[in-house]
């Protein structure tokens, strides 16, 4: 039986994207009501910093810490150090408050480069990285997570991410191919698998054995089309609710659990629906999406 965690971009804590954002006591006291029993830590300074307070506040209400998101500048070696040193920070709260089971995402610098960002789900080969690029971005990568490991004890799995420049699965899978499998592992986010065109199921068992962390999107085939159609960038389509309510849009969830069980996954699961103003009340959904995953089994 998988735990299942949520995270603060539900509350609309979204990396790259400004908009409203509650404090951090309403999200965890809503986090527990509607069933969940874990938490990411979302933005630095989101939650409290001091790790005693942060951990008597999710301890309170029977959370766990497990992971949190860093936005790292990979593409950028001037910035590999700042980027390193921002994840070890995290990494340290992390293995103090959540233990040594916790897990640093790294996601690259999110709709920061509009090159990107404006081509979010559309994205084609010739818009990738060179082989010169690939490598500094690599190297980073490896650096980054070797300073969390030898400083933290933690281990590091790269998150791909519309708007970024690892999104596609073509994209995912060269980064694996370049990064360290014992220290690089890989977040898999079943909507921005589905947005950046692959299938799921097909990228679970692709990559199961980097595979570290998992988080539940689900994926709007007719908001990602008007997307495509209306050259919508990364931010708007998210407005425009892309990442839907689990089981409104075609990720095939209980395909992906099943699979999940196939290949041995033994972590936990993370419910994300990226919520900006206007797009719903997130305890709502919270609730919404917990009911859905019990309907398929967890």
């Amino acid at each position: 039986m998988f735990k299942i965690a949520n995270a603060p971009c539900s509350w609309g804590v979204i990396e790259g994207i400004e908009g409203e954002r509650g404090g951090y006591v309403r999200v965890i006291d809503e986090m527990r009501e509607t069933g969940y029993v874990g938490t990411e830590l979302g933005d630095w300074g989101f939650m409290p910093t001091d790790p005693d307070v942060l951990g008597r506040e999710l301890g309170s209400r029977g959370l766990s810490l497990l992971a949190s998101w860093v936005s790292v500048f990979l593409h950028d070696p001037s910035r590999h150090k700042a980027s390193a040193d921002d994840a070890v920070r995290t990494a340290k709260q992390l293995a103090t408050v959540g233990g040594p089971a916790n897990l640093i995402v790294l996601g690259n610098d999110p709709y920061g480069v509009p090159a990107r960002s404006q081509f979010a789900g559309r994205i084609t080969p010739e818009m990738g990285m060179t082989t010169d690029q690939w490598k500094v971005f690599a190297d980073g990568a490896n650096y980054v997570a070797r300073r969390v490991m030898d400083e933290a004890g933690l281990r590091t799995v790269f998150h791909h991410h519309i708007g970024t420049w690892v999104e596609t699965p073509a994209e995912t899978q060269r980064l694996l191919e370049l990064t360290d499998p014992a220290i690089v592992g890989l977040c898999f986010d079943t909507g921005h698998w589905a947005f950046a065109g692959g299938d799921p199921i097909e990228g679970l068992r692709a990559h199961a054995d980097r595979i570290w962390h998992v988080h539940f999107k689900d994926h709007q085939p007719e908001v990602a089309r008007r997307s495509r159609a209306e050259g919508w960038d990364g931010p708007t389509s998210v407005g425009h609710g892309v990442f839907c309510e689990l089981g409104q849009g075609d990720v095939d969830f209980a395909g992906v659990l099943k699979t999940l069980g196939e290949v041995g996954y033994a972590g936990w699961i993370v419910v994300e629906q990226d919520v900006l103003p206007g797009m719903g009340t997130p305890k709502e959904s919270a609730a919404r999406n917990r009911a859905y995953l019990r309907s398929i089994g967890l």
